[in-house]
C-alpha cells in the first residue's frame, strides 16, 4: 500500500514538476504555478511518446524523462513564488487525490477497481508492459493472448498516450503495473484539479472558494464513475483540455520557444485521444482564427503553432492511418460497449445519484432539480466570467461544449459516453465557480445554497460509485504474478476460466492464451465448438488434441474440475490456482480424470448424500434461506439482497477432512460454519464464470452434519452495496490429499 498509494505518486510528482520547470525555462516565460505539473504531465506524453515508437529507444524513454526531470530541477528556479500560495492548489491537488484513492485505500489492498465490469484494464496494462520493453514493435511475439491484444490495438494505431506516464513510473518504483494502476488514475484526476484552480481564480479570488470549486469541477459523477471502471483515457484527456484553454493565450508570442508550452499541451492531446482528438480544439481554432481576422494574430503564428504541434505529435499522425479506418466501427449507433443504453445527455453536469452510471437514478424528480440547479449556476458562472473578462474560463467551457457535441453527433453511444466524461468537469467547474461567485459579491444565501446543491449532488452521486464498486482480488492475482515470475519462458500456457488479467498480462512470459479470450489458436470443445468470452468449460470438454500444444496449465482450483490428461503433472499449487506440466516420459494425452470421483448429486431441502470419495453439490435455493433473497438456475443460485443464513444438512460415508466451496461471487463477508464451528470466512470475491471460492476445511466423521453459511453486509465498505452476482452452488469436497 505505502509504494503504491505514496511512493508511486511522489515520483510522479517530482518528474512533473522537474518537466514542467524544464519547459517554462525553455520558454523563456513564467507559467503559474499550479500548472507545472500537468505541463510535466505532457512533457512525459510527448517525449516517451516520441522514443516508444520503435524498439530500440523504447528502454530509454524512462531515463529520458528522469534526465528532464532533473534538469529542470537544475535550472529552473522556485525563486518569485511563493510557498504560502502553494499551498492552497497543493491542499486541492490532494483533496481529488484522497477522493479517488478512497475507494481502493479503504478496501485495506493495492489493488485496482472495475473488475467483470470492463476488462480494458487488462489491455491496457499489456499495451504498457509492450511499450516501455520494446515500443510499438509487434516482432518477436509468439502466438498467445497478449499477442493478440497487442496486434489487435497497437497494430491498428490505439493511442497509447495516456498510458505513457503510467509506465514510466511503474518501471522506476519497480512494481507491477496491476498495483499502481489506481493511484495513477488518482493522480491524473489530482493534475485536474491544479488546471481547474487556476481557471477559477480568473473569477474568484478567494483561494478557500477556489479550492472548493476546483475539487468538485475535478469530481464530475461520470468522471469518478470512469475512473472507478479504470478509464485512463478520460482520466487522462481530462487536465489537458482544460490546459490548453489556460494556454491558448500564449498563442499570439512571436517567438516559438514562448509556443512551446502551448505546443507541448496540444499534442499530448492528441498523443492520448489519437488526432480525432482535434474536435477538442474547435473552439481554441475558431478563436485563433477570429483573431487573425481581426488583425491581431497573422496566418504565421497560426501556422508556426500547427507545424510545431505537428513536429511533437508524430506518434499521433504516424498511426492515425491505421486507427481511423479501424475506429470506423465506432461510428456505429449500435455500439454500445459496455453500456445498457445510450447515457442521458443531461449527465455531462455531473450529477447522476446512481451506483453505476449507466442507470437511471432510483429518484428522477431530485435528481432533475440537482441537474437544474447545476446548469442554471454553471450559466451565473459564464457571465460571471464574460464580466471578468475570464476568457481562459469560457474558452474552456466552450471547448467542453464543442467537443463533446461533435463526439456524441457523430460517434456511438459508447464513444459518446467518454466525451461526455471528458467535458463534465467544465460544466461542475462553472456551476461551482458561478455559486462561489455570488458568495464573493455578497449574495451569500443564493450562492451557499447553489454551493450546497451542487456540492451535494456530486458527492452524493460518487458515494453511491464508491458503495457499488468492483474491487479485483488482489490475492488471487497475486498468485497469477508469482506464477508468471517463476514459470516465464514454460509456455505455451493455456487457462480454461475468463481471466483476462491472467493471459493478457501477468502470464505473459508463459505465451499463455485463454479458453475463452483473445487468441490465435482455436481451443475446440468436444462438440466442435470453440467457447464464447467470458465463458468456462470443465478441462474434460475440450479436446485432448487441442490441449497438446499447451506444455503448461494454469487452473484455477476448484471442487468439481476434472484433473489434466495423465501427460501432465503438478508442479505448483497455491491458494488459488494448481500449475500442471507435461511430462514427455509419461504416456501419451489419453483423456483426463475426474477429481476425486466427483458426485453432483443436488439435494433435497435439507439433506444430500455422497459416495465414497465424492463431492456433495448442493444447490444454495434447495437449502433453508432468507425468502427474500431470489433464487436462479434452476435453485443453484441465490442472490443475497442482505444480511442472512443458509442452513443446510449433509450425510458423510467417509470420515476425513473436508473443504467447503461456494461457487459465484460475494461483496460482502461470508462465513462458514460445520456443526456450528468456524472453518473460515471470505470477503469481497468476484469471480467470472463456473469458478469456486474456498472457505476453509474441516475433519468429519461418518454420519450427518449441519452446514451454515453466514452473510453479513456492510454499509461502510467500499463495494458493498452494489449489485450481486449470484451465489451458489455449495460444494462439500475431500481434501486432495485424499484423492
Amino acid at each position: 500500500m505505502l509504494v503504491a498509494w505514496v511512493f508511486f505518486p511522489a515520483v510522479l510528482g517530482v518528474l512533473a514538476i522537474g518537466c514542467g520547470m524544464l519547459l517554462e525555462r525553455g520558454a523563456g516565460m513564467r507559467l503559474a504555478g499550479p500548472l507545472l505539473a500537468p505541463l510535466g504531465v505532457a512533457v512525459m506524453v510527448v517525449v516517451a511518446g516520441l522514443l516508444t515508437l520503435g524498439a530500440v529507444t523504447a528502454q530509454f524513454a524512462a531515463p529520458a524523462v528522469v534526465a528532464l526531470a532533473a534538469a529542470g530541477f537544475g535550472c529552473g528556479s522556485i525563486r518569485g513564488r511563493s510557498a504560502r500560495g502553494a499551498i492552497p492548489p497543493l491542499a486541492c491537488a490532494a483533496l481529488v487525490f484522497w477522493v479517488y484513492a478512497a475507494p481502493v485505500v479503504l478496501s485495506g489492498q493495492a489493488t485496482f477497481a472495475g473488475y467483470i465490469k470492463l476488462d480494458d484494464t487488462a489491455t491496457f496494462l499489456a499495451l504498457t508492459d509492450r511499450l516501455m520493453e520494446h515500443g510499438q514493435s509487434l516482432g518477436g511475439l509468439a502466438p498467445s493472448s497478449y499477442e493478440t491484444t497487442l496486434a489487435v490495438n497497437l497494430g491498428h494505431g490505439y493511442p497509447v498516450g495516456a498510458l505513457l506516464p503510467f509506465g514510466v513510473g511503474r518501471a522506476l518504483v519497480g512494481v507491477d503495473g496491476a498495483w499502481v494502476y489506481q493511484p495513477y488514475l488518482a493522480f491524473l484526476a489530482a493534475m485536474l484539479a491544479l488546471v481547474l484552480y487556476e481557471l477559477a481564480g480568473y473569477v474568484v479570488r478567494s483561494r478557500p472558494l477556489r479550492v472548493v470549486a476546483a475539487a468538485l469541477g475535478a469530481q464530475p459523477a461520470l468522471l469518478y464513475g470512469f475512473a472507478l471502471w479504470g478509464g485512463i483515457k478520460e482520466l487522462a484527456a481530462a487536465p489537458l483540455v482544460a490546459l490548453v484553454a489556460v494556454l491558448a493565450r500564449t498563442a499570439g508570442e512571436q517567438h516559438i520557444r514562448r509556443l512551446l508550452p502551448l505546443a507541448t499541451a496540444l499534442a499530448a492531446l492528441l498523443g492520448v485521444l489519437s488526432v480525432g482528438g482535434a474536435v477538442w480544439l474547435l473552439a481554441p481554432a475558431a478563436a485563433g482564427l477570429a483573431l487573425v481576422i481581426r488583425g491581431r494574430k497573422t496566418a504565421a503564428q497560426v501556422a508556426l503553432v500547427a507545424a510545431t504541434v505537428g513536429l511533437l505529435s508524430l506518434p499521433s499522425f504516424v498511426n492515425a492511418r491505421s486507427f481511423l479506418g479501424s475506429a470506423t466501427v465506432l461510428r456505429h449507433d449500435s455500439v454500445l460497449g459496455n453500456l445498457v443504453h445510450p447515457l442521458n445527455k443531461l449527465q455531462v453536469l455531473g450529477v447522476w445519484p446512481t451506483g453505476d452510471f449507466r442507470l437511471s437514478p432510483p429518484d428522477l424528480t431530485v435528481t432533475r432539480i440537482l441537474v437544474t440547479t447545476v446548469a442554471a449556476a454553471a450559466l451565473v458562472g459564464a457571465v460571471l466570467a464574460w464580466r471578468a473578462r475570464a476568457w481562459a474560463f469560457l474558452l474552456y467551457v466552450a471547448s467542453a461544449a464543442c467537443g463533446c457535441t461533435v463526439v456524441a453527433a457523430l460517434g456511438s453511444p459508447w464513444v459518446g459516453a467518454k466525451a461526455y466524461a471528458i467535458a463534465s468537469p467544465a460544466f461542475v467547474l462553472a456551476a461551482a465557480v458561478g455559486c462561489a461567485g455570488l458568495v464573493v459579491r455578497r449574495r451569500v444565501t443564493e450562492g451557499t445554497i447553489g454551493l450546497v446543491a451542487v456540492a451535494g449532488g456530486v458527492l452524493w452521486s460518487n458515494a453511491l460509485a464508491y458503495h457499488d464498486l468492483n474491487l479485483a482480488p488482489r490475492q488471487q492475482l497475486v498468485e497469477l504474478e508469482q506464477i508468471g515470475h517463476r514459470f516465464a519462458g514454460q509456455g505455451p500456457a493455456l487457462m480454461t476460466e475468463y481471466q483476462p488479467y491472467g493471459v493478457r498480462h501477468f502470464l505473459r512470459a508463459l505465451d499463455a492464451e485463454g479458453a475463452s479470450e483473445l487468441r490465435r489458436r482455436q481451443i475446440p470443445l468436444r462438440s466442435g465448438a470453440v467457447l464464447a468470452k467470458g465463458s468456462y468449460a470443465d478441462l474434460a470438454a475440450f479436446r485432448p488434441d487441442a490441449l497438446r500444444v499447451y506444455r503448461t496449465l494454469v487452473l484455477r482450483r476448484s471442487p468439481l474440475a476434472s484433473r489434466p490428461p495423465a501427460a501432465y503433472r503438478r508442479v505448483w499449487s497455491g491458494r488459488f490456482y494448481d500449475v500442471w506440466q507435461s511430462a514427455p516420459t509419461l504416456e501419451a494425452i489419453n483423456g483426463t480424470r475426474p477429481a476425486c470421483g466427483v458426485t453432483r448429486t443436488l439435494s433435497s431441502a435439507n439433506s444430500t448424500r455422497s459416495t465414497r470419495t465424492g463431492s456433495i453439490v448442493l444447490g444454495l435455493g434447495r437449502a433453508d434461506h432468507p425468502s427474500v433473497w431470489p433464487v436462479a438456475a434452476g435453485g443453484q443460485v441465490l442472490y443475497p439482497s442482505g444480511p442472512g443464513v443458509i442452513r443446510a444438512r449433509i450425510r458423510l460415508s467417509t470420515t476425513g477432512r473436508y473443504s467447503v466451496w461456494v461457487g459465484g461471487s460475494f461483496r460482502n463477508r461470508l462465513a462458514a460454519l460445520v456443526d456450528g464451528r468456524k472453518i473460515g470466512a471470505r470477503t469481497d470475491q468476484l469471480n467470472n464464470s463456473g469458478q469456486f471460492s474456498s472457505l476453509g476445511s474441516v475433519t468429519l466423521v461418518t454420519g450427518v452434519h449441519n452446514v451454515e453459511l453466514r452473510y453479513s453486509s456492510s454499509v461502510a465498505a467500499p463495494g458493498s452495496g452494489g449489485p450481486e452476482y449470484g451465489l451458489g452452488p455449495l460444494v462439500v469436497s475431500p481434501d486432495e490429499s485424499r484423492c
